[in-house]
């Protein structure tokens, strides 16, 4: 065959056997890789599953029917979970010193019209008369399951000995139930599920058996919430000027160039601007005490929410601009080549035609940018994000924590127990950014149907 002949006969059988054959070894590769991917993700939720659930050897400091007993009443039909609030009252009185309760009594009052522990004068001088009081005296009474959590965890004590996984608590539990009665006699077997709605509504504790993550979901939320209302507006703002206002000039070209390449910034040069910047430079605007948020014989204190979620927003500015950009770009240019032919100007044709086809994909650059946020933890450490706190945050200008920060607190603990509710804790963080996924998706499918 001479050059520029097509191949005929046996030569153009070879040639299409060969190219089957590389099709047929590209599409293996492709499958290959595809089930290596879904074996990996498959691999990491069996361990964070296998360490959420599984057999527990607990053992409690003082039984609960002791407790119970100690009331006077009977141990065969009422059971501590039982009791109303007055009786846990009354059994945290008896089993804790009174300096202890004082201290509890100062984070949150047992009841509004009365005091259990303190007297009158030292809470007046204390935490004061006034409405605004210092922080760490409440004026909300605490409800009776508060108080059910403060008896498990002040007077009951439940100590974990030993943890099993998910996996040998189902196929070797003759085992596990030996090894429990020889080396833990006088604790209770059971299986436990770390995750669970006590677990979601509990606060931080230092005991694994009763700590929980709802002061991290609620900093998690509060993060997120100023994340998206500072990065979101301002992001696609500029998007939409470099799309169709910016000229091509060498400026508009730095700028653009740079934008892409903070896309690539690690994360923790992030975590040191918004140190630099946020919480030293403009302390008293992120404290609050600029706005009268902070008493004056208060230190204000800049790592609070705001400023963590002001460094988010930064983090993730880049990668809703270019999203924007790409989305704003992929409009026809012919529905603006419409719209200002029948008279509109640049904005009008801009909100009228423009950002109403562009809002998909700009929505969908908004979720890759929201679940970057969500997981961040290197920003959040140089910020000042509380590695515990059991307080939740009430505003933007409150002290906090994150579900990251909470989990990569938990993992670095040497007892197992902790790693139990660390993995706990992902599925939580794994669910809560499901949800607010879903919440963009719908949105983006309502704006999509529109146009």
């Amino acid at each position: 065959m001479t050059a520029g002949e097509f191949p005929e006969g046996p030569q153009l059988d070879a040639q299409i056997n060969r190219r089957r054959r590389r099709g047929a070894y590209l599409r293996i590769s492709f499958l290959a890789s595809l089930i290596v991917a879904i074996l990996a993700l498959l691999t990491l939720l069996f361990n964070i599953v296998n360490s959420a659930f599984g057999l527990v050897a607990l053992e409690s400091e003082v039984a609960p029917a002791a407790l119970v007993e100690a009331l006077g009443l009977d141990t065969t039909s009422s059971a501590l979970v039982d009791l109303s609030k007055d009786d846990l009252v009354a059994v945290l009185r008896t089993n804790v010193n009174n300096n202890v309760g004082r201290r509890l009594e100062r984070d949150q009052r047992f009841y509004d019209d009365r005091l259990v522990f303190e007297t009158q004068t030292k809470w007046d001088e204390l935490c004061g008369r006034a409405v605004d009081r210092p922080a760490g005296c409440s004026t909300g009474a605490r409800g009776r399951d508060d108080v059910y959590a403060l008896v498990i965890e002040q007077i009951v004590q439940p100590k974990v000995r030993e943890t099993w996984l998910l996996f040998d608590s189902i196929f070797h539990r003759a085992g596990i139930e030996e090894r429990a009665a020889a080396l833990y006699p006088s604790a209770d077997l059971v299986f436990r599920s770390w995750l669970s709605v006590d677990f979601v509504t509990s606060p931080q504790s230092p005991q694994a058996e009763v700590a929980g993550v709802r002061t991290a979901i609620l900093g998690s939320l509060w993060i997120v919430g100023v994340t998206i209302l500072f990065s979101f507006p301002v992001g696609v703002g500029a998007a939409v000027y470099l799309e169709e206002y910016a000229r091509d000039t060498r400026l508009n070209r730095l700028v653009q160039t740079n934008i892409n390449n903070l896309a690539g910034v690690p994360s923790i040069i992030y975590g040191m601007l918004g140190l630099a910047i946020f919480v030293r430079v403009l302390e008293a605007f992120t404290s609050g005490a600029a706005f009268g948020g902070v008493e004056g014989s208060v230190t204000a204190n800049g790592r609070t929410v705001v400023s963590a979620g002001l460094t988010l927003g930064l983090l993730i500015l880049p990668i809703i601009i270019i999203n924007a950009q790409e989305a704003i770009r992929a409009v026809p240019q012919s529905l603006r080549s419409a719209g200002m032919a029948l008279g509109a100007s640049q904005w009008q044709t801009i909100r009228a035609h423009v950002l109403p086809n562009a809002i998909p994909g700009i929505l969908t650059g908004a979720i890759l940018a929201v679940a970057r946020a969500l997981g961040e933890t290197a920003p959040l450490v140089v910020v000042g994000a509380s590695t515990f706190i059991t307080a939740d945050p009430t505003g933007p200008f409150s002290k906090f924590t994150a579900l990251p920060i909470q989990i990569f607190q938990w993992t670095s603990r040497p007892q197992d127990e902790f790693r139990n509710i660390a993995a706990a804790a992902i599925i939580v963080l794994l669910v809560l950014l499901l949800m607010l996924n879903a919440t963009a998706i719908v949105l983006r499918n309502r704006y999509a149907r529109r146009v």
